[in-house]
């Protein structure tokens, strides 16, 4: 017998066309269950469907920053580049869509206003900004990490006569800045990407900077098909060895610490990171976010090798961070140091005044006024939280999940909240996520959440829960982990401390081989922590 469904009825609506969203209905349908994708933007990509700017491509290898759920997939595809641009990045998620025939269960233009639990049907009840209602028993969250842009309240934002872009909703034809006078406010890593290309094509350029970061040159470069095929050659070794690394690919690890080193032999690793490139430099040295003395001696180094590429000493000093190397993540750069030797270029410090906000003409620093013609605000996201918190979502007794979350974020695992039955969040705060390569760990969350769907069907159990017990122990142990590091020893938005007003809490889980380890004991004990309930 046929059993018809509504046509709005599911077993699981995925909030966000992501990587994340994109795998998870592609799992969902693999076990025969119906589900929608509802995404906001009119295309796929997630953060890289938003994030346009000049210059702007994935921190990690391309080679290894894909999914790795199918062999197939892994050896037809073939990156152009070491690391992957955002239109490449696009391209990739377009024919994955098409490969494994997903669009017809993706609604695009569709933002969710609110997602309820109705308590007596077990059910989730998603309505979005036009009106429509979508009702599923499960509802997971694929809204991505950083994709909630921060802007901050500046004085004056409507008083500027001129065009202001965010870095993370640049216009997707893209930004003629040609014989402009452009200011670009931020130095985080849209800003190391996007300034030496906008410095090019602008008349001048003004960076406004409250404070540097840590860069290190990526050495992008094309990717030669020998280089792909010897890679594709041995590509489940290259997996398996990053999921084993604390990070969740391959960056070389050195078990080595640095306390037990020579100045000699920290100084040659140091030289051998400096010519990998990017993010290696996370993997230099067992200590080195432990030990305050070995993480000063890197640092050291790389302030040195900033130094080098400035030309004019008061501008390589403000350019040069002070701070814990790698407590904010490193940026991975083409030229930017250097593009601040062009005589079209200003770095602005704003570390001891402030902007005051923006006029007609431009941005006030104190008593100063920087005439502009265009304002690019590369001031980043609210991270982790951000895009969760702008949709109103109800579990048990209509608690708002806004209300819960007002002193840090809550979850189990990261993956689900006390009070919030079948609801899951795909890289919640508190799992490895941006700490890794987030398409490992999405891959990762997705097949928990897969199996506990697929576990919870066989059993014919209707809810799933964490306890209140089970929760406050993961965030102790969270929090527990990262004081036991350097991370905590800087405002990053790991902490959401770019954010005005958001509680600080360090977010992520740091180390992705113990949680991955934790997630399948609480899967062999029986789904130990959550809260399982019979039909």
């Amino acid at each position: 017998m046929t059993v018809a469904h509504h046509p709005n009825d599911f077993d699981a609506v995925v909030v966000g066309a992501g990587f994340a969203g994109l795998y998870m209905l592609h799992r969902l349908r693999s076990a025969g269950l119906r589900a929608r994708v509802v995404e906001a933007a009119s295309g796929p990509g997630g953060t890289w469907f938003w994030n346009r700017y000049p210059g702007a491509r994935c921190d990690i290898e391309s080679m290894q920053y894909s999914y790795q759920f199918s062999t197939a997939l892994e050896q037809e595809w073939n990156w152009s580049e070491r690391y992957a641009s955002q239109p490449e990045i696009l391209k990739y998620v377009e024919h994955v869509i098409e490969r494994f025939q997903l669009s017809d269960d993706i609604q695009f233009n569709t933002r969710v206003k609110s997602a309820v639990y109705d308590e007596s049907a077990a059910r989730w009840t998603v309505t979005t900004a036009s009106g429509e209602i979508l009702t599923s028993q499960f509802c997971i969250m694929a809204t991505g990490c950083l994709s909630s842009t921060n802007l901050p309240d500046f004085k004056g934002l409507d008083a500027f006569k001129g065009p202001q872009y965010h870095t993370g909703q640049w216009p997707s034809d893209g930004v003629d800045f040609t014989g402009k006078r452009v200011a670009v406010i931020g130095t985080g890593s849209s800003a190391v990407q996007s300034i030496p290309l906008i410095a090019e094509q602008a008349a001048e350029l003004l960076v406004f900077q409250r404070t540097p970061n840590y860069s290190i040159p990526a050495f992008n470069a094309p990717l030669s098909e020998d280089e792909r095929n010897r890679i594709k050659a041995n590509y489940g070794a290259l997996r398996e060895a990053g999921k084993q690394q604390i990070l969740a690919y391959d960056i070389e690890y050195n078990p080595q610490l640095a306390a037990n080193a020579s100045p000699a032999e920290i100084r040659a690793e140091c030289e051998k990171r400096w010519r990998l490139g990017g993010l290696y430099f996370y993997g230099a040295f067992a200590d080195m976010l432990i030990d305050e003395k070995v993480n000063r001696t890197v640092a050291d180094f790389v302030r040195e090798k900033i130094r080098e590429k400035v030309s004019d000493p008061t501008v390589a000093d403000l350019l040069t961070p002070q701070a814990i190397f790698g407590c904010k993540r490193i940026c991975a750069d083409t030229n930017y140091f250097e593009t601040f030797n062009r005589a079209n270029v200003k770095l602005i410090d704003v570390s001891e005044i402030p902007i005051a906000g923006m006029t007609a003409l431009g941005v006030q620093v104190g008593d100063q006024e920087y005439a502009v013609d265009a304002i690019v605000f590369a001031t980043g996201f609210d991270a982790m939280t951000g895009s969760l918190n702008r949709i109103d979502i109800r579990g048990k007794s209509g608690e708002k999940l806004v209300d819960k979350w007002s002193a840090g974020p809550r979850t189990y695992l990261g993956l689900s909240t006390a009070g919030f039955p079948n609801l899951f969040t795909i890289s919640g705060p508190g799992s490895p996520s941006v700490l890794t390569c987030m398409i490992t760990s999405i891959e990762q969350h997705v097949e928990f959440i897969g199996d506990c769907i697929d576990h919870m069907r066989t059993a014919g159990l209707r809810e799933i829960e964490p306890t209140v017990e089970a929760e406050e122990a993961w965030v102790s142990h969270v929090n527990d982990v990262a004081a036991s590091t350097l991370f905590n020893s800087c405002n990053s938005w790991y902490l959401g401390a770019n954010v005005p007003g958001k509680k600080r809490i360090f977010m992520p889980y740091i180390g992705f081989p113990p949680y991955v380890e934790k997630c399948n004991e609480v899967v062999a004990n029986g789904y130990e922590g959550f809260t399982l309930s019979a039909a």
